[in-house]
């Protein structure tokens, strides 16, 4: 169900209270959200922070060979 939501001066917007319910972050300490457009939609989706000492360091590792990998190709298109 379409629930319309109004924005701040700010950009700020409140989730009414059932929708946090519905998302699971209502209670939450520190909720969060992730925010992305898709087809020019805004789609928000809850979000978890993890530690990262609970994160395998294969893992963190896998993440920097990637992130590494990425900025070599961006210095390489910047040639």
């Amino acid at each position: 169900m379409p629930t319309v939501i109004p924005i701040s001066k700010r950009g700020t917007v409140t989730l009414p209270p059932a929708l946090r319910r519905r998302l699971g972050l209502e209670g939450l300490e520190n909720p969060m959200l992730i925010a992305n457009e898709v087809d020019g939609k805004l789609v928000l989706e809850p979000a978890t922070a993890i530690p990262v000492r609970d994160i395998p360091k294969k893992t963190i590792r896998k993440w920097i060979k990637e992130d590494e990998a990425a900025m070599e190709a961006f210095k390489a298109k910047k040639k």
